[in-house]
């Protein structure tokens, strides 16, 4: 049976004409499961003191996304808008019926390269003082934009530094600079003031210039996560689709209950359908609030891009169908549809059945505060479908906990993973937290270590028992893929999967029994996306051990991405540019999968045995799911 990935054409009409209709968009509670903001950059503000300008816009965008509030910014890159306009413009969203907050950037760039205030000199001190205290007077909320770190190395700085490392002093440098000079001076003017940070995509590496997930959170009244994860190739961070979902639920476990919503730019695109997918990510994991940035560029005429190779076929964010709206009752000049379009299409299709999703869950891992070391490997590990629950601490309550190389910034990680053990509970380590190890006390569970060698790896093996390893080598036409080498003594520790190099094996996950648990340690490649090239077969058989008791597994190519809740309903999402398939398992005997996108039902490929097999694998049901380009699929375990 072939399963549409995208909501019946009907209903797509019905709700998406709704949200075109003149006057809709004024009003507010347009999405039932999350808020829609457009943040609006000063110098667009600036563009408002033209007579209409503002007016003529609005009815652009407002008759193709629904917008239920708006960030006005009053400074950027020292460019600011004066008292009157921030006024005139904040009045006439609220005539409209929508929420208001201002909006700050700490900005100093002036050559494309991100540049900071000096946080030393006393003229740019006063500069950001004064600048927080211009929005607190206009707006009871107000957001900084990303830039709210540190980069310069000026005189000054080098002289306040002293003997702390640059990372450490950008830390205290930019607490005190949140309390002094912005949070501070905000409420002196206005006592009802909500300062909110937004924190931008590259989390690994805040701490180095400021960012501080430890103490900010307290200083603030909010946070906000940046969820543009843009071409994945093109970009100058090469950051993986599956962070638009991941560091949402991070920054969530980072402050529960105030992290504000996600921010999705319409940037660094090669195909549209991945201005979609950002969209979508961000409110799969249940973000508050989906604010695109920015007014100007939401009004820009809409560009395919390189999506030839699927635009015929029936995927998700259906093009043809996207552009076949025209607004109800709009004047023929400016109907054609604008980015604005793209957005509202796509939020308003996965709007219809959001709320059936219960709470985001996953592989409990922690990255403390502050840590670094196999920098993104969640995201990565997302995108080979394993779902990833990130916390700032230990998760000790994890029936089973994955612990890259990060965690080793906690001086009693090696002690907590023998609490683990101890309690019979199962630690996977990957390869880069057992070299970092080394020496700290983890000799004292496995003796296992990182040889320094590598290996090139032209097979895999995998089995249960001695002699019984299936064989095979690396699939016909993809590259090799360079390991490091871990060591282990023979009989003390099992190598569940092995990677081959001229027949001979290696370590890929390794098995070692401490107490009444199990330590595993995962040798991760040297380059992260190589682990996409992985045959599906070493995939599953590592989930055998990673997602152990998990309720769903999702087995097949590389670059499908799982999204599970806690009321057993999960999405399956693929970013390939062809139609794939791909296995879902769930725990136990269940028959029937209802499709969430098509109201239809899903039967299982064959049932479930009732006991686990002979290698210890748990008893699952496997049903076939088939997906198109760049398209998801919902799902609901039948009761």
């Amino acid at each position: 049976m072939k399963h549409r990935r995208r909501l019946p054409a009907p209903l797509v009409s019905i709700l998406c004409a709704a949200l075109l209709m003149p006057g809709i968009a004024a009003a507010a509670g347009h999405y039932r499961n999350f808020d829609v903001a457009v943040y609006i950059p000063v110098s667009v503000v600036r563009h408002f003191a033209a007579p209409g300008v503002l007016e003529q816009e609005w009815a652009v965008i407002s008759r193709q996304v629904s917008v239920d509030k708006v960030y006005i910014e009053s400074q950027r890159n020292r460019l600011r808008a004066d008292d009157a306009l921030l006024d005139r413009v904040r009045q006439f969203f609220v005539e409209h019926g929508v929420n208001v907050a201002g909006g700050v950037t700490f900005s100093d760039n002036t050559n494309g390269q991100f540049r900071s205030f000096c946080y030393t000199d006393p003229a740019d001190r006063a500069y950001v003082r004064s600048a927080a205290e211009q929005a607190a007077r206009h707006f009871d909320e107000v957001i900084l934009d990303d830039f709210f770190f540190v980069t310069t190395k000026a005189d000054s700085d080098i002289a306040a530094k002293g003997n702390r490392t640059w990372t450490r002093y950008r830390l205290d440098l930019m607490d005190e600079a949140a309390q002094t000079l912005v949070v501070g001076p905000a409420r002196a003017v206005n006592p009802k003031v909500r300062v909110v940070i937004k924190y931008p995509n590259w989390y690994e590496h805040f701490q180095g210039l400021g960012f501080d997930l430890e103490k900010e959170p307290g200083i603030f009244d909010g946070i906000y996560t940046g969820t543009e994860t843009r071409d994945p190739v093109i970009t100058d961070q090469f950051l993986q689709q599956y962070e638009s979902y991941q560091i949402i639920r991070y920054f969530e476990n980072i402050a529960p209950g105030r992290n504000g919503g996600g921010w999705v730019d319409t940037y660094g695109l090669t195909y549209l359908d991945r201005y979609p997918e950002q969209l979508w990510d961000t409110v799969f994991a249940k973000a508050r609030e989906m604010t695109l940035f920015n007014w100007a560029a939401l009004l820009q005429p809409i560009t395919a891009g390189a999506r030839s190779a699927w635009a015929q076929l029936d995927t998700s964010f259906n093009y043809d169908h996207m552009l076949g709206y025209k607004p109800a009752g709009a004047p023929a000049r400016g109907a054609e549809p604008t980015m604005a379009r793209v957005a509202g299409y796509s939020l308003t299709q996965v709007d219809a059945f959001l709320g059936r999703l219960g709470k985001p869950i996953g592989i409990k891992s922690y990255k403390p505060p502050h840590s670094s070391g196999e920098d993104f490997l969640h995201n990565y590990l997302g995108m080979i479908g394993i779902p990833i629950d990130l916390y700032p601490t230990f998760p000790a309550d994890a029936a089973v906990v994955l612990l890259t190389e990060s965690a080793k910034t906690d001086p009693d990680i090696v002690a907590r993973i023998k609490g683990q053990l101890v309690a019979g509970k199962t630690v996977i380590i990957t390869s880069g937290l057992v070299r970092a190890l080394q020496g700290r006390g983890i000799e004292d569970l496995a003796e296992v270590a990182c040889s320094g060698r590598k290996i090139i790896a032209d097979g895999y093996s995998f089995g249960f028992g001695s002699g019984n390893r299936k064989v095979f080598g690396q699939p016909a036409g993809t590259p090799p893929i360079l390991f490091p080498q871990v060591t282990f003594w023979t009989n003390d520790a099992w190598s569940l999967v092995s990677a081959m190099s001229d027949d001979v094996g290696y370590p890929l996950l390794l098995l070692d029994r401490y107490s009444k648990g199990e330590l595993c340690v995962w040798t991760m490649p040297d380059d992260f996306h190589h682990l996409y090239r992985l045959p599906a077969a070493v995939t599953t058989a590592i989930k055998d051990t990673v997602m152990k008791g998990f309720f769903v597994r999702l087995d097949g190519p590389s670059q499908i991405a799982l999204f599970a809740y806690d009321n057993g309903t999960f999405v399956v999402e693929s970013f390939l540019d062809q139609p794939t398939e791909a296995k879902v398992s769930l725990l136990g005997s269940i028959t029937h999968l209802q499709d969430l996108v098509t109201g239809s039902t899903l039967g299982a490929d064959e049932p479930a045995s009732r006991r686990p097999a002979a290698d210890g694998t748990e008893p699952r049901t496997t049903f076939t799911v088939r997906l198109a380009p760049h398209s998801y699929g919902v799902f609901a375990v039948e009761k």
